[in-house]
């Protein structure tokens, strides 16, 4: 069962445009007790640059065993979307519950959810 809170990789091919694209690391932040479909909702995860520090969206993730994560990187909260969950391709690993927090708060500042 893929929970909430756990990192995969994901293939997201094919994109259009701007969208993040190729099979990367993800955050699945859908709750465990929702949904019909097999659908998960997913943040994308991207190489970390200096510029993304003053980006209240980009939420920064430093690698551990805990998260499988090879380098520091970006959790991009404006690319969240809805997969099918075959495109979800091996668990990484698990981001605690404070970074957790910092994602869905990030998601929250791009909806102007207060």
């Amino acid at each position: 069962m893929i929970k909430r809170g756990e990192l995969w990789l994901v293939n997201l091919d094919p994109t259009i445009g701007q969208e993040i694209k190729k099979t990367r690391p993800a955050v699945v932040v859908s709750s465990n007790s929702i949904g019909k479909l097999p659908l998960k909702i997913i943040v994308p995860i991207t190489d970390w640059k200096l510029a993304y520090a003053g980006y209240p969206w980009m939420i920064c993730l430093e690698p551990d065993e805990q998260n499988g994560l090879a380098k520091k990187s970006a959790a991009d909260t404006f690319q969240v979307r809805s997969v099918d969950q075959a495109r979800l391709v091996k668990k990484l690993g698990q981001l605690p519950g404070p970074l957790m927090e910092e994602v869905a708060a990030g998601i929250a500042i791009c909806i102007e959810y207060r």
